[in-house]
């Protein structure tokens, strides 16, 4: 009789623990806390390593070393009994497709439009976690987006979405757009149930994508997603993706926006996350004419930032060589002597398609034989 006794206030306390740190965390702004067991997702380091030897990973070889810490929570912290997996809605109150169709804008994906999440949620969880673990007297690590975590297969097992068929995580009652936290503790807490698959037959968010990144419904190959190539790829972007990223400057939202699940998306909560006016689908020109200094005092505090200058300034010139407007050609042909490689590369693809042919001609005569770099004096011949 005392076990069990002993087993039900056990019991008892673990419960109060966990209802403490939900109502901690609807307080704090997040949509979503729930907990998987570590080793609640076996099929998922299988799949990565499917991912990986395909090459669908492109540049990101960090996803490579640092699989086998990726497959078990437990890998990255031994002492892992419970896995809290948090989410807040970023949710964006317009459709953010309407703006594709304004050729002189600058297409910014949703989540990168406001404050580096990265911040704003390791803030929160870390004082949500100071108080598992008081509550618990179990240690605790907290992760955003930035170790090695599965945190889209974690999220699904314990039960705040699914996977939809773009592989992003997708809830009944929130939709695509969420951002995700973790917090590993070595307390006992108990499990809650994983989400099912509510895709059904919808295949929207496939059909939609303009470089067809999808290679079958829950694969991605990231060499070919907008996000990827806007954002990660370092290098120059191949020729047959350049007109399908349209004016998408940073990321794409096309295959979270199109989803059906959306309707049910709450709109951001959080005040730190409000959309900035300057990341809010600036003028294409505007960003054209950034040196490094001024992009970075416009992006300060922002995921922009973080892929630089010259790479936002490459996606520009992609963007202005697809608008087909002549009052960017002055922007354009100032970047023609920019002094990264990669940014006059994408200037001399953007000018071939707004310049007159005589002015190519004279254009190409001034920088071609004067030019160092094999890539882009490809781009003037190409």
């Amino acid at each position: 009789m005392q076990i069990a006794t002993h087993t039900e206030d056990k019991t008892s306390a673990a419960a109060a623990i966990k209802a403490a740190l939900r109502d901690k965390a609807h307080a704090a702004g997040f949509h979503s806390v729930r907990i998987a067991r570590p080793d609640a997702i076996p099929l998922a380091g299988e799949r990565l390593l499917a991912f990986l030897a395909e090459g669908r990973h492109g540049s990101m070889e960090w996803m490579k070393t640092t699989a086998d810490r990726r497959r078990d929570p437990r890998e990255l912290w031994p002492e892992t009994r419970s896995v809290v997996m948090l989410a807040m809605s970023y949710a964006p109150d317009t459709d953010p497709m309407l703006a594709l169709a304004e050729p002189l804008t600058a297409v910014v994906s949703t989540y990168a439009k406001r404050a580096d999440y990265h911040d704003v949620m390791k803030r929160k969880l870390k004082d949500l976690a100071g108080a598992l673990e008081q509550d618990s007297g179990a240690p605790v690590k907290v992760f955003v987006d930035t170790a090695p975590l599965m945190e889209k297969p974690l999220a699904e097992a314990a039960g705040i979405g699914w996977q939809g068929k773009h592989t992003n995580l997708v809830a009944r009652e929130a939709g695509s757009w969420l951002f995700l936290g973790a917090i590993l503790s070595a307390a006992e807490l108990e499990p809650d149930n994983p989400e099912h698959d509510h895709c059904g037959s919808c295949s929207r968010c496939l059909d939609v994508c303009p470089t067809r990144a999808f290679p079958a419904p829950y694969q991605l190959d990231a060499r070919r997603c907008i996000a990827y190539l806007t954002i990660e790829h370092k290098g120059h972007i191949a020729p047959e993706f350049r007109e399908p990223i349209g004016n998408r400057v940073f990321g794409c939202d096309d295959c979270l926006a199109v989803c059906p699940w959306n309707k049910f998306a709450a709109e951001a909560r959080e005040a730190r996350l409000s959309v900035r006016a300057e990341l809010d689908n600036p003028p294409l020109a505007d960003l054209l004419v950034l040196d490094d200094a001024a992009f970075r005092a416009r992006f300060r505090g922002t995921p922009v930032k973080r892929t630089g200058r010259d790479r936002v300034v490459r996606n520009c010139l992609i963007a202005a060589g697809n608008a087909g407007d002549a009052s960017l050609l002055p922007h354009v042909t100032a970047l023609l002597g920019d002094p990264s490689p990669l940014v006059r590369a994408m200037a001399v693809w953007a000018y071939r398609r707004l310049a007159a042919p005589d002015a190519i001609s004279a254009a190409r005569t001034a920088h071609e034989l004067a030019e160092p770099d094999p890539d882009v004096r490809r781009e003037w011949t190409a």
